[in-house]
């Protein structure tokens, strides 16, 4: 596939798939103070480079895992961090786009759209930013996830960040849609979506595959190899939406080094599967069908 086409894309596209989806739901877990939600407010705090309201927004140290920024600990290293993450923002002249918001008792899962600009080229990026809570609404940690091929054409290794978590309680066709994942089940993860549901890959743009006849032509592609093994690290749900942190260890026969990513299921009114939406940068290409095919960016993304 022609690597142009995720990183450029059109922006008023990718836009209007991220926010076609993000339908808000009631809040769930503690109440939230005048300053709002501090993992929705983090990008914005970011960009601004806001150092005061980003270090007040946690309850203790800073504890920030970030796909550029690496890992984080600690009120100096996170003064560095946020620094010089604002710097890389506004040398692209960086601007969020809200999407979703998923809120349990314990986490807020903010999703958003970056649009960035490098000289002539621009870039949208799905991201999507995890925050754990404290018991008083404050911050314990905060987790950034989005691929970094838009950005590079290149992956980077992200080791995990979570270990793995027995019996989460999955349901209905989030439940259905592990199983037939495992499984390389493709009947199965078809019969997950809604007719008019759809699957984003990590780098958006042009990979949003929506429909019966689309879905079945990228699932065929990514499942032909067997299934896909995660390891389930921790659960979001707020009745509409499912989010699920995950380590991905394998792809058909071939193991991987485990590797970090967040997976967003949306049900429809049906209760079958509105929408997917995946944020990783595992690199499968190696791992495509045929030795001449390069596979499409992020493809493990079908979690």
């Amino acid at each position: 596939m022609n690597k142009e086409r995720a990183a450029v894309g059109l922006v008023g596209l990718i836009l209007a798939s991220a926010c076609a989806s993000a339908r808000p739901a009631t809040p769930v877990g503690p109440p939230l103070d005048a300053r709002g939600d501090a993992t929705e407010r983090y990008l914005d705090r970011l960009i601004a480079g806001d150092r005061a309201a980003l270090l007040a927004s946690f309850a203790g140290e800073p504890a920030v895992d970030d796909p550029l920024g690496g890992r984080v600990r600690g009120g100096e290293a996170f003064e560095r961090y946020v620094a010089e993450r604002q710097a890389w923002l506004a040398a692209r002249a960086a601007r969020v786009t809200p999407g979703r918001t998923t809120r349990g008792p314990e986490r807020t899962v903010v999703e958003a759209v970056l649009a960035l600009h490098e000289g002539e080229r621009a870039i949208v990026l799905p991201i999507a930013v995890v925050g754990d809570r404290a018991p008083d609404g404050r911050l314990q940690a905060v987790r950034v996830y989005h691929s970094t091929w838009p950005l590079t054409g290149g992956h980077k290794v992200r080791a995990p960040l979570l270990p793995a978590a027995s019996n989460l309680p999955l349901t209905g066709a989030v439940a259905a849609y592990q199983r037939a994942l495992a499984a390389g089940d493709l009947e199965g993860i078809l019969a997950t979506f809604q007719p008019d549901g759809y699957f984003r890959e990590p780098s958006g743009g042009s990979y949003v595959h929506r429909g019966p006849a689309a879905l079945r032509a990228f699932m065929t592609q990514i499942l032909g190899a067997g299934g896909i093994g995660l390891e389930h690290a921790t659960l979001t749900d707020d009745g509409v939406v499912t989010a699920i942190e995950f380590n991905a260890v394998s792809f058909g026969p071939h193991r991987l080094s485990p590797q970090a990513g967040l997976a967003i299921y949306e049900r429809g009114p049906s209760g079958r599967l509105a929408a997917a939406r995946i944020y990783d940068d595992v690199n499968v290409e190696a791992l495509a069908a045929r030795p001449d095919h390069v596979a499409p960016r992020g493809r493990l993304g079908v979690r």
